[in-house]
């Protein structure tokens, strides 16, 4: 059962030895090290060891206030790991998910955490409450006030929550991007991303894809050339992806049946028909599997 440890300093003038030698004791095959505020959402390292962790490995800090934000944030990253058959360790604090103890220890810190949260809800609602009583409104005055430094500091944290969820998300969508970008179409690359994720996931469009691009190539995490302009594909092109994303959402559905999905959406033959015949449908879709947009899906 590896042991993977994960070592975390505020600053870049503290060090992590201490960290380092006391995770290399417990037996741990790697250390992973990081620099930066355990308030930070935006934290890259921890986010590539997280997702790249599998069933039987064990995760290990030594106190777990390197690895999470705060409680809530401790438990949502262990339920996760729990989920994956992924263990954690925290050398610090009695907690080892491999163990019942550790388990119970668990237990005991959600329930703490589900008080500590309806506290938080209760307090906030009789303040609003004696506010409103008293003729204020609740809220951040800096805000309501248009502050410019507030306004900036709260585009500030939406960005960093924006850009760890697409960290978090980015061996699902980035490697297909670096695969396709820059010579095919947004559309084109979206339903070839959209294809392999789970049911019930968030699925991405042309121009979210963009947006998440360019916001990895400002951070320095993506090439700049994926963004850039497509090659001019002929309008017979668009049907291909049209085709394309029709078989990979319904992989049963006949050739007649692709067809009747195009006349419902009044798209033409490339002939200009209205009429699909299946013999039309196939040739698009012979076309998609040598663009590599339909790997196993067989109508």
């Amino acid at each position: 059962m590896p042991l993977i440890g994960y070592a975390r300093v505020s600053t870049e003038d503290q060090v992590m030895s201490a960290q380092i030698d006391a995770l290399q004791g417990a037996g741990c095959v790697e250390v992973v090290e990081e620099r930066g505020s355990g308030g930070s959402r935006t934290r890259p390292q921890l986010a590539r060891l997280l997702r790249r962790l599998r069933a039987g490995d064990t995760l290990v800090v030594v106190r777990i206030d390197r690895l999470a934000r705060s409680l809530s944030h401790l438990l949502e990253i262990i339920e996760d790991l729990r989920a994956r058959g992924v263990h954690f360790r925290s050398l610090g604090n009695p907690i080892d998910t491999s163990s019942p103890q550790g388990v119970f220890t668990l237990q005991v810190l959600g329930a703490a955490a589900e008080f500590e949260r309806a506290l938080i809800r209760e307090r906030t609602l009789a303040g609003l409450a004696a506010a409103r009583a008293r003729g204020r409104v609740g809220g951040n005055p800096a805000l309501r006030a248009r502050d410019p430094v507030a306004r900036s500091r709260l585009a500030g944290a939406r960005r960093a929550a924006a850009l760890s969820s697409l960290i978090a998300e980015a061996e699902e969508w980035l490697p297909v991007v670096r695969h396709l970008r820059p010579g095919r179409p947004w559309m084109e690359v979206a339903l070839a991303i959209n294809a392999q994720l789970p049911p019930g996931r968030r699925r991405w469009t042309e121009a979210r894809l963009v947006r998440a691009v360019r916001r990895f190539a400002d951070e320095g995490l993506a090439d700049t050339a994926l963004l850039s302009p497509a090659p001019r594909r002929r309008p017979e092109d668009r049907l291909v992806a049209l085709v394309a994303g029709i078989a990979r959402a319904n992989p049963a559905l006949s050739l007649r049946a692709i067809g009747g999905e195009l006349e419902a959406m009044r798209e033409r033959t490339p002939r200009g028909e209205l009429r699909w015949a299946p013999s039309s449908v196939a040739h698009l879709l012979g076309r998609a599997r040598r663009a590599g947009l339909l790997r196993d899906v067989v109508p």
